[in-house]
């Protein structure tokens, strides 16, 4: 009779749950049961654990043998439970000490060579063994960097169950050299097919040289709003005929925003890390992810969900970040809706038969189209040879309430042949814009020290009202528009969210007349009388 136990971490979206592996050998005929809730997946590590052992030079113990995973209640995915199954059975078995096993939480899956392979989701793991208390973790080499991020664990990287088993029984360990390990399919990030790595996310921020708002030829409006977009955190709409240089901004966006904090940095990493998206080489993301999926997206790759274990989508992805629908009415006007209720909360719940789960989705969303079906249709021509009612149901395809909660609307011009060959004419570079926006951005968390907000955007209307008011009378036109029924409520305190960034793109200690006639201009499209331009870019 032999009894061990020691720890492992289970995933329930971003969130783990520490779960108690134990192990039971008894008198009788030989046999290996599992029980806790496990899926396929890990029912399958009984087979995995045992070739592991034996070829790891281990002797399988060949009694009763009984692995328990508790809490019971709480439902187990996943092979990384491979690597503390296995220690629990040496410990049952006595080969390892185990008071040794009692402390430690393991993550990994097992070859059944023996090698330790990489798991999804380390980070978020190891967040929930600090938070339960554990102080020492065992994680595949690979993944030592990213589990090194939370602080106060001690972390021990291996390659091989055996060269755990050493470590654990103070004997010599064993080299495992490149030449024995092979080829390591998943490392660097455990990119596999069907995990949204063809949904066009990469890493934007202050490194990406190769995008540059000075490449932007014209669209003075259209590039106003990206710098209000970026400073304070608000959806933008860019509306325009193709070739006008939506995508271009669109592409640009990431590269102004300022980079990520700790806090924004690792709840960026966790998502990444549970989607098997981090970039190689790279444990943690510092800067705004960048998110755009193409037209033909579903509703689960757009909020999360699919079969099985609901995975995070598009919207979580960007998280602290940008989302970029290009393209915007061909989406499904189902999908697309489905958007209302992150956009406002800034998470996303998915509810399943065998729980719920929860993953964030705070990004910041950019919607492009053309104007009509061939992309012609303008106030100031008549090129376009789309009927009124295809006009109307191609526009209808966006619906109202989504496009209530965008703060910025902007129609993209049509690029001139002036604007296009004039030589040695540029527009501000990224590098510029990047700095006006870091300033509003400080002014703005200054302002808001000691609340749970961090951009103009995430602030409620109550407060908006209550604590951080305009300037007298500068809010009469826009309270004008409500009563005219051009706002809704909620498009009111959205003007005054964007009046606040462009006071603080302009340095104003709080918005007056022209900084909300701006904001006003942005959101309805209807000239107020003020430049479409703000401080250093008047």
């Amino acid at each position: 009779m032999g009894f061990a136990r020691t720890c492992a971490v289970t995933l329930v979206g971003v969130e783990g749950v520490v779960v108690e592996v134990q192990a039971d050998l008894e008198p009788g005929v030989a046999a290996f049961t599992l029980v806790g809730l496990p899926d396929k997946s890990l029912t399958e590590s009984r087979d995995r654990v045992r070739a592991a052992v034996v070829n790891s030079g281990g002797e399988w113990p060949q009694k009763k043998l009984t692995v328990g995973l508790s809490p019971a209640s709480v439902p187990k995915a996943g092979s990384g439970f491979d690597v503390a199954v296995a220690c629990a059975v040496l410990g049952a078995a006595e080969r390892i000490d185990p008071r040794v096993l009692a402390d430690l939480v393991m993550i990994g899956e097992l070859g059944l060579d023996g090698r330790v392979r990489p798991v999804r989701g380390i980070l978020p793991a190891v967040l929930a063994a600090a938070d339960a208390g554990y102080e020492q973790v065992v994680v595949p080499e690979c993944s030592a960097a990213e589990a090194s991020l939370v602080p106060g664990v001690s972390v021990l990287g291996i390659r091989s169950l055996r060269q755990l088993i050493a470590v654990l029984t103070d004997e010599p360990v064993p080299e495992e050299s490149e030449e024995h390990m092979g080829p390591e399919p998943l490392l660097a990030g455990l990119r596999a097919p069907g995990t949204g790595a063809d949904i066009g996310i990469h890493a934007g921020g202050a490194q990406d040289h190769g995008h540059d708002l000075a490449d932007v030829v014209g669209q003075r409006s259209a590039r106003t709003a990206v710098e209000v977009a970026a400073a304070g955190g608000h959806h933008l709409f860019l509306e325009g005929p193709p070739g006008a240089g939506k995508t271009m901004l669109a592409e640009r966006l990431p590269s102004i925003l300022p980079p990520l904090d700790r806090q924004a940095s690792l709840e960026v990493t966790a998502v990444h890390s549970v989607a098997g998206l981090l970039p190689p080489g790279k444990p943690l993301i510092d800067t705004a992810p960048y998110c755009a999926p193409h037209h033909s997206a579903t509703m689960q790759a757009l909020v999360g969900g699919g079969p099985g274990t609901a995975r995070p989508g598009a919207v979580s992805l960007s998280h602290r970040g940008v989302l970029f629908l290009d393209e915007t009415p061909e989406f499904s006007s189902r999908a697309l809706d489905a958007l209302r209720q992150p956009l406002e909360a800034g998470h996303v719940v998915i509810a399943r038969s065998a729980g719920v789960v929860r993953f964030p989705a705070r990004f910041l969303m950019v919607l492009a189209a053309n104007p009509c079906p061939c992309g012609r249709f303008s106030q100031t021509n008549d090129r376009c040879d789309c009927p009124p009612s295809a006009i109307r149901r191609y526009q209808a395809r966006l619906s109202g309430p989504l496009l209530d909660r965008v703060d910025l609307r902007v129609e993209a011009d049509r690029v001139t042949r002036t604007e296009l060959t004039a030589a040695g004419v540029r527009g501000e570079t990224t590098a510029t814009v990047a700095d006006r926006v870091r300033a509003a951005r400080d002014r703005a968390a200054t302002r808001l020290t000691g609340t749970p907000w961090r951009s103009n955007s995430e602030i409620p209307g109550r407060e908006l009202r209550s604590r951080w008011r305009a300037a007298p009378g500068a809010m009469d036109d826009a309270e004008r528009s409500l009563e005219r029924g051009v706002l809704t409520a909620r498009g009111l305190d959205r003007v005054l969210r964007v009046a606040w960034t462009v006071a603080d793109l302009a340095g104003h200690d709080r918005p007056d007349a022209t900084d909300v006639a701006l904001a006003l201009q942005l959101r309805t499209g209807v000239p107020r009388g003020v430049p479409m331009a703000i401080g250093a870019a008047v």
